[in-house]
Order: structure tokens, then C-alpha cells, then sequence
């Protein structure tokens, strides 16, 4: 059946399993207040005040309760979805609430109510601009938050912190198109644009707030995504040590003998409110054993796909001839840390240094002793540096790859039209032509110029009855 964005839908809109309460939530669409009086009696066999909750019984089509609850009707445009809402508050036992449901279907038939497809209500929301796209998806992000940092900063941009910043944006932006594209209409006028208009300085403090918009947001896909952090080197380094003791708690066997982890480990931690994806894997070293090679193998396709790389190797020997071919495998890009384990056996403090003979690269050297647990703040705090984490940053908004995609996109644009603006007046219009893609990249953070497919692949990912 061809459904549409105005059809009558409903779902249940609490989670699934057992619980004390649960919620059929109906949005009537284009049937509206036509559908919803009669679907009300049907349901609980009166009509019911706008707003206020009303104790009555769930019918079924013999007229016997189903079960009883409250029930809340939001007359248009006062509702989550912007249309008319009818929820109905009942027991949150699976079999009642499935049974509530077909009811509401069975009532409904002659108005076309249908099942609603996954995030439906809110994308909804969306369309009747009870929300724009980033705080639409502000509300998957909060409901699937695994800290209390990355749910702190969904609720921002639920409450619209994002998107004013990217509106502020958009108008500094539009402003100075306008200004741009007046002088292309006007070329009588005799004047030096750029000079007199301050084009130049009016994009360099757009650039600027664009860079900080850009380094909170990615602060906040940080705190949504984590970071993939893999632990490699050779047998017997303390790859397993180092797991329990940033987990704080023994999650992988550690033994003396060499190859012991033979598959992959993980744990996820928080430092700082950001998740971490620890991975501890096989030791890499030429082997004969079959199930370790593919313990190896799995170990170098984590490497791949790893956003840090935790070099360990024993602090007694450093480098040896063994660690020079697994440093020189490690991804391109992918920053890595060179962990010196087992300083207790040392007697040199942990500490941290920066390494020169690297051809550039910002190599750390962190010395540590994990089964001492000594040192490891110090490798928890370069973590956060290359994660770059700022302390304290209490503006945070939560952001997607989609939203750094944009803005990094918006950046560039940005970047050519300063450019073409030292150049000459000939270059007006491809100074006004980039400013106009830089919008473009800005509004589709926010909705105002998105695909549809874009907008499919959106609220697919959301929960059915959200």
C-alpha cells in the first residue's frame, strides 16, 4: 500500500518488554479533528477535553475494557507531530498494549489509519516545523545516549543550541550576499566593494565563528560516536594489563605466557563524558598456530578501522627488531601512541615525552605500569588530547558526521570566496557563487535545503512510535 506523509498513523511509542506504563500514540494527519472525535468514542467511549487527562477504560468492539488508563487528546498545531494526537496511557504489558493497538486499527480502518514506519512522528515534527532536522535528530541521539555528558549535549540541540548557531550563521551569510550581489547588479556604481562594504572583514569573522561551531560539533560527535582505540604490539607486552586497568575491572586473562588473548577483547569506558571502544587483540608475531593467525589477522582489521592505535611495548627492551615491521603497518592518518609498559620493573616515574624522529608526525611516548595501575591518567589525558577534548566545555551540542560533513564543506566555500575576494572586481561573482554553496551547506544541517532520499535514510534509523 502507497502510504503518504498526511495519513492517519499510529504505534506504540513506549520501548518493548514489561513495564509499569505504556503508550499508544495515534497522529491523525489529514483526517484530523473529522477522525479523531470518533475514534475517541470507539476508544474510550467519550469525548475528550484538549489537554487534559481523562481515567477512562480501552474498548474493545464489544464495548468491554480492554484495560483503562489515561488517554490525552492535542488538538492541531499544539502536539508533537504539529496534528491532531490522541495517546492513550495504559498497563505496559506486551499482549495489552499489542492488543490496544489492532483495536485502534480495527477503529480506525475507514480513515486509513496504518501502522507508523520507524521515527514517523517525528519526522512529522519535522514537516510541520515543530522541529528542524538537527534538533529532529536531537531526539534519537538522546534516546540512545550512553553517558550523561553525550545526554546533556542531545538535549541542547534538542532545545534548538545547534541550530541557532547554524541560523546565526546562515544570516551572517545572507547579509553579505545580499551586499555582494547588489554591487553584481549595479556595476555603474564606481566603488571599490570590498573597501567600502568591509566584505573581506565581514567573511573573516563569519570564517571564525564557523571554526568554533565547527570544533564543538566535533566535541559533540565525540561524545555520540566514541572513539575506537585499539591495542597492539607483541605477546607478553601488557596489551591485557593495560584493558583491566583502564576498565577498572578484569575483563581479559593475564597470564605470562605468550599468546594468550587469541581473539579480541572490548570494552567500552568514559573518560571525560566520551566514550572509548578499547580493543585488546592478539599479540602480532609470526606464529604457526592456526587459531592465533586468525587471532592475528582480526587484530590488523581492528588496526584498520581503529580511530587510535596504542603501540605497547616492554619499557626493559624499547623498540626491538620485532616492533619495527608492526610501527611501519599501522594506517597512514591514524595517530599512535607509543606505550611503554611495565615502568615498575624499570624504576623510572611514568611520564609522558614527545618524540622528534618521527618525520613530523605528533608521536607521544607515554611510560606506564599497568599492572601498578601507575601512569595510566597520564595515558587517558593524551587520549583526550588527540580526541581533542576540551575541559570544561560546557556548550557542547551533540553533532553527527552528517552535520561535520556540512560544515567542513561550508568551510571550503568559504575559504575559495576569501580567495577570489583578494583577487580583483571581476571576481564578484564567484566571490557571491560560494557564498551561495556555503548556505546551501549550512541550511541542509537544519532542513531548510535537504534531499528527500537524505531525509528517508534520517528517520529510518529512528525507533518505531518515535
Amino acid at each position: 500500500m502507497l502510504t503518504t506523509d498526511s495519513d492517519p498513523i499510529v504505534a506504540i511509542a513506549t520501548a518493548p518488554g514489561r513495564s509499569g506504563i505504556g503508550v499508544v500514540r495515534i497522529s491523525f494527519g489529514r483526517a484530523g479533528e473529522a477522525a479523531a472525535e470518533p475514534l475517541m468514542l470507539a476508544l474510550t467511549g467519550q469525548s475528550l477535553a484538549p489537554r487534559h487527562a481523562s481515567y477512562v477504560p480501552f474498548l474493545d468492539g464489544g464495548g468491554h475494557a480492554l484495560d483503562r488508563g489515561i488517554a490525552l487528546y492535542f488538538p492541531a498545531p499544539h502536539s508533537y507531530t504539529g496534528e491532531h494526537v490522541l495517546e492513550l496511557q495504559g498497563h505496559g504489558g506486551p499482549i495489552v498494549l499489542q492488543l490496544v493497538l489492532q483495536r485502534c486499527i480495527d477503529a480506525g480502518r475507514a480513515v486509513g489509519l496504518r501502522l507508523a514506519e520507524p521515527g514517523e512522528f517525528t519526522r512529522r515534527a519535522f514537516l510541520n516545523d515543530k522541529l528542524d532536522l538537527a534538533q529532529a535528530e536531537a531526539v534519537a541521539d538522546l534516546i540512545e545516549a550512553s553517558t550523561e555528558a553525550a545526554a546533556r549535549s542531545a538535549g541542547r540541540s534538542l532545545e534548538g543550541a545547534f541550530s541557532r548557531d547554524i541560523h546565526a550563521l546562515v544570516d551572517e551569510v545572507i547579509t553579505l550576499r545580499m551586499l555582494v550581489e547588489a554591487t553584481l547588479d549595479f556595476p555603474e556604481e564606481e566603488i571599490d566593494f570590498l573597501e567600502a562594504a568591509d566584505a573581506r572583514g565581514k567573511l573573516s569573522r563569519i570564517r571564525e565563528r564557523l571554526a568554533d561551531v565547527l570544533s564543538e560539533a566535533r566535541q559533540g560527535a565525540l561524545l555520540r560516536e566514541g572513539l575506537s582505540v585499539v591495542l597492539a604490539g607483541q605477546p607478553n607486552v601488557g596489551k591485557s594489563s593495560l584493558l583491566n586497568a583502564l576498565a577498572g575491572a578484569e575483563l581479559a586473562i593475564v597470564t605470562p605466557i605468550a599468546g594468550t588473548t587469541r581473539d579480541k577483547v572490548t570494552q567500552t569506558i568514559q573518560i571525560e563524558g566520551i566514550p572509548l571502544h578499547v580493543i585488546d587483540t592478539a599479540g602480532l608475531r609470526e606464529t604457526e598456530d592456526e587459531v592465533e593467525k586468525i587471532g592475528i589477522a582480526r587484530t590488523w582489521s581492528e588496526i584498520e578501522r581503529a580511530d587510535v592505535v596504542l603501540h605497547l611495548l616492554d619499557a626493559r627492551e624499547g623498540m626491538t627488531p620485532g616492533d619495527g615491521p608492526i610501527a611501519a603497518r599501522f594506517p597512514p592518518g591514524v595517530p599512535v601512541v607509543r606505550v611503554m609498559n611495565k615502568t615498575d620493573l624499570t624504576g623510572l616515574a611514568p611520564s609522558v615525552t614527545k618524540l622528534d624522529d618521527t618525520g613530523g608526525a605528533d608521536l607521544r611516548e607515554v611510560r606506564l605500569s599497568a599492572k601498578k595501575v601507575d601512569g595510566i591518567s597520564l595515558l587517558r589525558a593524551e587520549l583526550l588530547r588527540i580526541a581533542g577534548w576540551q575541559a570544561g566545555a560546557e556548550s557542547v551540542y551533540l553533532a553527527r558526521e552528517r552535520h561535520l560533513i556540512a560544515l567542513r564543506a561550508a568551510q571550503e566555500h568559504l575559504g575559495t570566496a576569501a580567495r577570489h575576494a583578494d583577487q580583483s572586481a571581476q571576481a564578484l561573482d564567484l566571490f557571491a557563487e560560494e557564498l551561495r554553496l556555503a548556505q546551501e551547506q549550512l541550511n541542509s544541517i537544519t532542513g531548510e535545503f535537504t534531499s528527500d532520499d537524505l531525509l528517508g535514510v534520517i528517520f529510518s534509523r529512528f525507533c518505531i512510535g518515535k
